[in-house]
């Protein structure tokens, strides 16, 4: 009869662009700048869910990555085309060992930095209070 919170039922349930859609200029471009001057760079498709867009990521020898929302189907040609670098539907192949590895060496040294800055500010409290 009438939304008495003013609120449409349908609303955030379809994706940012319709489906068909292609790449974004700006992301296809940063896309070709983050390839550059990269070796062993591959792709890796991730699917269009209720919240997110088709994505690809895009990873190097060293496991270091990126992600950027592609649109739809076309967008896969489009990027394979633009940039130039194999690409693989990550719900078939996964992700690279090296993302995985990089993702988990990145994870352990941001624990054991604020592990650090943790100790380095329970000394200053203690040199402190012995003041």
């Amino acid at each position: 009869m009438f939304n008495l919170f003013g609120r449409s039922k349908n609303k955030g349930a379809t994706p940012p662009r319709a489906p068909g859609q292609t790449v974004r200029a700006k992301d296809l471009d940063y896309l070709k700048q983050w390839t550059f001057g990269r070796t062993g760079v591959e792709g890796f498709v991730e699917p269009e869910t209720l919240v997110n867009e088709m994505s690809v990521v895009l990873v190097d020898a060293a496991g270091e990555w990126t992600r950027r929302a592609i649109g739809g189907p076309k967008g896969i040609d489009a990027v394979a085309h633009g940039v130039g670098i194999p690409l693989y539907f990550a719900e078939e192949t996964g992700y690279p060992q090296r993302m995985r590895e990089k993702i988990e060496r990145d994870r352990l040294l941001k624990a054991r930095e604020e592990q650090r800055q943790r100790r380095a500010a329970r000394q200053a409290q203690k040199d402190a209070d012995r003041s």
